[in-house]
């Protein structure tokens, strides 16, 4: 009888891994926010804005102009949930991974299957990555639809009083979505690193979270001023830049540079880690 040759390549499969992360807790509850917030905010502009929402005049809020149309609404629940929400949710699905098993006692079993360290932190951090992904965008999507429905299909009003129309503005809220995932990633990344550093999940999401929340406040700081461009949330929030026209995109692309480079850091430094960490959890 043959024996049984093992492959490296099909361990620990992305669908399996996907399929198990999908069955925990923290997944249904995170995934299920999204799909609720963009429906609590809707109740809460029915209930306190007046009959006539499009009296909103140039330099109104997004706040204000929210009820204008579906783009609109869509454009204030993205703005709204990229500061905290969003970061919080990127920085559970990757720091809850390595981490969590390891918390389990389930890491080295794991390791011993065999599955081998590399491809155990790619297939992690890709699922990861593709419920981050997923979050950034269910929540436009159920904020479209739900928009749509309670405020009309319409153009995107911005805040300099321009209209643009409803399908180039689709493309546009699509860009800021993109824009906002891209950013994101440096606290994926951050988060990831410390998953293997920590036994403790908590541990590896809160600090990553902290970090970030830290970073927006040095940003804050104008007496530091050109080192503010250093800090990896300086561009946080280009994507507003999308709303003018002609779009201005310098910023962003500064933004997506300094979020691949903070990124290829973090991972860099959580696969040196692992390879070289001793497993006894």
């Amino acid at each position: 009888m043959t024996a049984a040759v093992h492959r490296p390549g099909r361990t620990l499969r992305f669908g399996a891994e996907f399929a198990r992360q999908l069955t925990r807790r923290r997944t249904q509850i995170a995934l299920g926010f999204l799909v609720v917030l963009p429906l609590i905010l809707v109740a809460a502009f029915k209930i306190g804005v007046p009959d006539d929402p499009d009296s909103a005049q140039e330099g109104s809020s997004l706040a204000d102009l929210a009820t204008s149309s579906g783009a609109n609404f869509t454009l204030f629940s993205i703005y709204v949930a990229s500061s905290f929400l969003l970061l919080v949710v990127v920085a559970l699905f990757c720091g809850d991974t390595v981490a969590s098993e390891a918390s389990w006692g389930t890491l080295r079993y794991l390791l011993a299957s065999p599955v081998p360290r590399g491809r155990l932190l790619r297939q992690k951090l890709t699922v990861g990555l593709a419920y981050s992904g997923f979050a950034l965008a269910l929540l436009p999507t159920v904020a479209m639809i739900a928009g749509t429905l309670a405020f009309g299909w319409g153009p995107l009003r911005t805040q300099l009083g321009v209209d643009i129309p409803a399908t180039e503005a689709l493309g546009r809220i699509v860009l800021a979505v993109v824009y906002i995932a891209v950013t994101l990633l440096p606290v994926a990344g951050l988060a990831f690193y410390l998953s293997v550093r920590t036994d403790a999940p908590l541990g590896a999401v809160g600090g990553a979270v902290m970090l970030w929340i830290i970073s927006n406040i040095l940003e804050a700081v104008t007496a530091l001023g050109d080192l503010r461009a250093l800090l990896p949330t300086r561009y946080g929030t280009a994507w507003l830049s999308l709303l003018s026209s002609p779009i201005e995109a310098e910023d962003m692309v500064k933004g997506a540079v300094s979020a691949v480079a903070y990124t290829t850091v973090f991972l860099a430094l959580a696969w040196w880690r692992f390879l070289r960490k001793d497993i006894v959890s």
